[in-house]
């Protein structure tokens, strides 16, 4: 019997939460509007597709109201307006919908603006329906038509980052900013909401420390215009909180989400859908740092809120379950995990179609789910899948396609299957660097997978420098105290010590377990790891007496936080009995 070093996970990416060798996982972050003025809200770094609609419904209807109320229309105008009201007051909104666009035919006649402001209302009913593709033309074709309403580049900005163009969303941030800054008076409202479009822009890029400026800038805005108690106040306190998530800054983020979820009870009520997005923002902080029995709760009363609210067939309902099955997943309850999981892949097909890229994610998340479980041939066809549809769906040059080829890479790499890893690891890696450009949290993660792969293969000269450019890039881009840092820390000390290099191992093993105590706390799962791995190093320099208790600690730290059954802490109290075997006979 042999003792053994374990992996860690790392690299939090938009879809992301990754395993050994960085597999990705869709981790059930949350995009929601909180406001009128498309201000959209990241929700934890899932999106919250149906109380968008809801809202953008209730919207579109204040719309046809005012346009009832304030512009003269013909008799034939008005009566289509009225039936769009039944129809949608009768939740047909195929009726509305096509209402709406005989609307916009017989306003052609009429002033261009109005004829702007029925795509601009058609774009948001398309929009509410998930189809996001006809929802960004009917937006372009109103800013063709009323290129002066900076409005609508906000809202198409909020459709390009659905539909994950965050470039392309920055881009057109940039170019609403400069616009509003032109005007005399500044509307400082809509430049607020660009500038918090801009930053979340860079935030789902991976562009953390230019994210920074534009989301304090948006806050302080929002403050002084509307006042310390505003919705969208707590909006743009979670958009901060997202971000200081993103860069491991954890003790910062959670003031400013339990400051948002304070601000959405107060003013929304407890029963609101914001309030639920609010708390399973605050639940996957609490996941992140490893505190599972501060996260269950949380993530239960949103799901339950969530089915009160929206009803039970609902793709925020199905974020939910997701999101509940992936912190199972984490403590090792599999047959916990299994249902949830399954639950959520067939409300999405159900809800949004086969040919969905949520649909992509949870065929990522329950082959994950098959993968730890031993079911090879169970997981296999589903991360195929996975990737096919990210492709059919996004393009062969899109992120989330570069994502699925990490994972089924990951899935070969971890089946001894190199000759078929390697290539998908590279062609991740290619697609990150064209897109997303060389300095990227992104990068950095295909570097470390490939620099794994190589270091398996024994090919250790060609993986210290892999290791080496992904330590630095991470140290770079999050800052030297980040809890991937730590993780990368501990791979470069795991290949030196393969290589027999101890002493320069040693220093890195401690570095790593220092910074995850510190930014994790005593009691993180990756502590127990580090703990693990370095008890290892002593024991491989005859040195039984300083891991023995190295291994106590870790074993300790993961029944208490995974539980006695998890593979981690299966895989740990192997190690300290191996140990005790060895100074037995020693």
């Amino acid at each position: 019997m042999n003792a053994s070093v374990l992996s860690f996970v790392v690299l939090l990416l938009v879809l992301s939460g990754c395993q050994s060798s960085f597999i990705e996982a869709d981790d059930g972050s949350e995009i929601n509007n909180v406001s009128q003025d498309n201000d959209i809200t990241l929700f934890g770094v899932s999106q919250d597709v149906q109380a968008e609609a809801i809202k953008q419904g209730e919207e579109a209807k204040r719309n046809l109201k005012e346009l009832e109320r304030n512009r003269s229309l013909s008799v034939t105008a008005k009566r289509i307006l009225a039936e769009a009201e039944k129809a949608e007051a009768k939740g047909d909104h195929e009726l509305y919908l096509e209402k709406i666009r005989e609307f916009g035919q017989i306003v052609n006649d009429e002033p261009i603006k109005r004829i702007a402001e029925a795509k601009a209302l058609e774009g948001r009913v398309l929009f509410s329906q998930l189809q996001l593709k006809e929802a960004q033309k009917a937006i372009e074709k109103a800013i063709e038509l009323d290129s002066s309403n900076f409005e609508y580049l906000i809202t198409l900005g909020d459709y390009l980052r659905w539909d994950r163009k965050y470039q392309e969303m920055e881009e057109i941030s940039l170019k609403a900013i400069s616009l509003i800054k032109k005007q005399k008076p500044i509307d400082e409202i809509l430049l607020a909401n660009s500038l918090n479009n801009l930053g979340l822009a860079y935030l789902d890029g991976g562009n953390y420390d230019l994210a920074l400026e534009p989301l304090q800038k948006a806050l302080e805005m929002k403050k002084r215009l509307l006042g310390e108690s505003h919705p969208e106040v707590a909006s743009s306190l979670n958009n901060l909180a997202a971000l200081y998530e993103s860069q491991g800054r954890y003790q910062e983020a959670e003031p400013l989400y339990l400051q948002a979820l304070n601000l959405f009870k107060r003013l929304l009520g407890e029963e609101h859908p914001d309030v639920a997005s609010s708390l399973n923002n605050l639940a996957r902080l609490y996941y992140e740092q490893g505190r599972y029995e501060d996260a269950e709760p949380l993530y239960i009363q949103s799901l339950e809120l969530r089915k009160k609210l929206l009803g039970e067939e609902h793709p925020d309902v199905a974020n939910s379950l997701n999101n509940l099955a992936r912190l199972y997943y984490e403590q090792g309850r599999y047959e916990d995990a299994e249902p949830l999981y399954i639950q959520s892949l067939e409300l999405r097909k159900k809800l949004l179609g086969e040919e969905h890229p949520d649909v992509a994610s949870s065929l990522n998340n329950l082959a994950l789910l098959y993968y730890e479980q031993g079911r090879y041939e169970d997981a296999e066809p589903l991360y195929l899948q996975a990737l096919e549809l990210s492709k059919k769906l996004l393009g062969e040059e899109h992120p989330s396609v570069a994502t699925s080829l990490n994972n089924l890479a990951a899935f070969y790499y971890e089946q001894g299957r190199y000759k078929e890893a390697e290539p998908l690891y590279l062609q991740a890696l290619e697609i990150r660097k064209r897109l997303l450009g060389e300095e990227h949290p992104d990068v950095a993660s295909s570097l470390n997978n490939l620099a794994l792969l190589y270091e398996s293969q024994g090919r250790y000269e060609e993986a210290e420098p892999l290791y080496l450019q992904s330590l630095e890039l991470l140290q770079k881009l999050l800052g030297e105290e980040h809890p991937d840092v730590a993780i990368s820390l501990n791979n470069l000390a795991l290949l030196y010590e393969s290589q027999g290099r101890y002493e320069e191992a040693e220093p890195l093993y401690i570095q790593s377990l220092e910074l995850s105590k510190k930014l994790l706390g005593e009691l993180h799962p990756n502590v127990a790891i580090s703990l693990n791995n370095l008890a290892l190093l002593y024991e491989s320099q005859g040195r039984y007496e300083e891991a023995e208790p190295l291994y106590l600690q870790a074993l300790s730290i993961t029944e208490i936080a995974l539980g006695k059954n998890h593979p981690t802490t299966k895989q740990i109290k192997s190690n300290l009995n191996y140990l005790i075997e060895k100074k037995q006979n020693f």
